[in-house]
């Protein structure tokens, strides 16, 4: 392991253990991690740590984040952040398939902590099996409406944007589901449900979501 990494592992740890290891009871009975919590993460650098810094991320590799996880198992906390589908699958979705406003416009407050990623893939009946969603994304003339409900969703309690999959054609099966990004502030159609209890990762924020014709613009 080079330096960098190391000083990444020191730096994160101490971090964790004033942050978060203290404030986890409070977390666990309250089912999700406080928002301040995200935000003294992003001034931190332990968000999008593998997100290029033009976009305020870290500049790093997957590397980076897993010293980040390994030190948030480490001080007790691990999974119950949602940091991994945060800063490892939504934000690199937005890297890989947004457009560059976008990038410029989510990315930066994903790694200041200001807005959390969740991924809505999972549903009733379906489970994680995609091919059997009932998400149904329908044209308009300017953009998508989406309807249908998810459930199991990680960060869904807090998140500020949501990366959704839907089918835009029923008879294509794989092929004919997309994903779709959801900001939810001030988003009609679209409400949160129970943050669920679960077995395990207590004070994992973990939320039903539903969605009514909430529109999604095309660009």
């Amino acid at each position: 392991m080079n330096e960098e990494l190391n000083i990444l592992r020191l730096s994160a740890r101490k971090f964790l253990q004033k942050e978060f290891t203290p404030y986890l009871e409070s977390w666990i009975e309250q089912k999700y991690v406080d928002k301040a919590a995200w935000l003294k993460a992003g001034s931190a650098g332990l968000l999008c740590a593998s997100i290029p810094d033009q976009y305020g991320g870290g500049g790093g590799t997957i590397a980076h984040e897993t010293v980040i996880l390994e030190e948030l198992e480490g001080c007790g906390v691990g999974v119950n952040f949602g940091n991994t589908i945060h800063s490892g699958i939504v934000a690199h979705y937005i890297l890989a398939y947004g457009s560059e406003d976008q990038r410029q416009r989510w990315l930066p407050q994903m790694a200041s902590g200001e807005l959390i990623g969740a991924l809505a893939m999972t549903e009733p009946g379906a489970g994680s099996d995609l091919q059997n969603i009932r998400m149904r994304a329908a044209r308009n003339e300017s953009g998508y409406l989406l309807n249908g409900q998810k459930t199991f969703i990680t960060n869904g309690h807090m998140a500020g944007i949501i990366v959704v999959a839907a089918k835009v054609n029923l008879d294509a099966g794989a092929k004919g589901i997309s994903l779709f990004v959801v900001e939810t502030e001030n988003c009609d159609g679209f409400r949160r449900g129970r943050n669920l209890r679960k077995i395990g990762m207590h004070a994992s924020d973990t939320a039903e979501l539903f969605f009514d014709n909430v529109y999604v613009p095309a660009d």
